[in-house]
């Protein structure tokens, strides 16, 4: 299965610093991102008359069947200087059951029967708790909690209705699937006889997207002495998106080490990349695991990035079970 934003993992002490760029910092060149459409945020649209929200009569072949409900996008923003990926946040009428990062929906255009949903991990940080959920279970008709969700996107030929959608598009979003990143019964305590110390982030591409919500979530219990290091991998400086977040993650504890694998190749912004090159699992390679058994860490990217990084980290004595992927 593959969801539009895929795994995560992490680890260096390298630490990103706004001078690997040049001539403009990397916050100078965040700012020059441009804003596709900003409005005031609008309510998350009833369906239509003789509209149901109900189970679809689409078989995906795994998980539940999707129970649709038409919302309302509030803006779509570019993400990145090259426009690769836009940033689109879409109101929902319940936001109780996004409990953990990494958990995804599905979505697709409202009003289209037939059209085919894309898969997309949640950017944003939970907008739901799990004793808010305990409670609104107990008590029959508890009331909904409205939520903003953010969603990365890299732009494709079959996904413009979507990275091009204007405010106040509607679209129809499913509930929320997946069981997200197993951090708490995997990272905490001492199920592989050490606590986690060492915690590393591997991303690549949109792949930031569930790292974001891991990382803004404050679950990572990244304040409570852990390390935290976060290898990010885009093919060139323009197309990295959250570089205006880098400074907050790292005020938090997440040391952020972006990787560019295509140094060389001109960027619009002007941009001169002198920071790390080539892959994440290079970076990884180079660095090494200084403390496996004491080390956890969470995945998203594409399959070959995800597939060398784990095998890396098992070789070095990392355990198996705190290697967490959202899927």
């Amino acid at each position: 299965m593959k969801v539009a934003s895929f795994l995560c993992l992490a680890l260096s002490s390298v630490v990103f610093t706004a001078d690997a760029f040049a001539p403009a910092s990397t916050l100078r060149a965040a700012r020059s991102f441009s804003r596709v459409s900003q409005t005031t945020p609008a309510p998350c649209r009833a369906p239509a008359a003789g509209v149901r929200r109900g189970r679809s009569h689409l078989f995906m072949g795994w998980g539940p069947d999707p129970i649709w409900t038409d919302c309302d996008v509030l803006s779509n923003v570019q993400a990145c200087p090259s426009g690769l990926c836009t940033s689109v946040k879409v109101a929902v009428p319940d936001g109780s059951e996004f409990l953990v990062p990494g958990q995804y929906v599905q979505m697709k255009q409202a009003g289209v029967e037939d059209a085919k949903p894309l898969f997309l991990a949640i950017a944003s940080p939970p907008s739901g708790t799990a004793a808010k959920k305990e409670e609104a279970d107990a008590a029959a008709g508890a009331p909904s909690e409205p939520a903003e969700w953010e969603f990365l996107i890299k732009k494709t030929d079959n996904n413009g209705w979507l990275t091009s959608a204007g405010a106040g598009v509607a679209v129809s979003v499913s509930q929320v699937m997946g069981g997200g990143f197993p951090m708490a019964e995997n990272l905490e305590g001492f199920k592989y006889d050490f606590p986690t110390q060492n915690l590393m982030l591997f991303a690549n591409g949109s792949g930031i997207a569930p790292i974001r919500s891991a990382i803004e979530s404050g679950m990572l219990n990244v304040s409570k002495g852990r390390t935290c290091t976060l290898y990010y991998g885009v093919q060139t400086a323009d197309d990295m998106p959250y570089v205006e977040r880098f400074p907050a993650w790292e005020e938090i504890g997440v040391q952020v080490v972006p990787v560019v694998s295509r140094p060389d190749e001109p960027c619009a912004t002007g941009t001169v990349w002198k920071g790390r090159t080539g892959y994440v699992q290079n970076a990884l390679e180079e660095d090494g695991v200084s403390i496996p058994r004491n080390s956890g860490a969470l995945l998203c990217g594409v399959k070959g990035m995800a597939e060398s990084v784990k095998d890396m980290l098992t070789t070095a004595g990392v355990f198996e079970g705190r290697i967490l992927t959202n899927f």
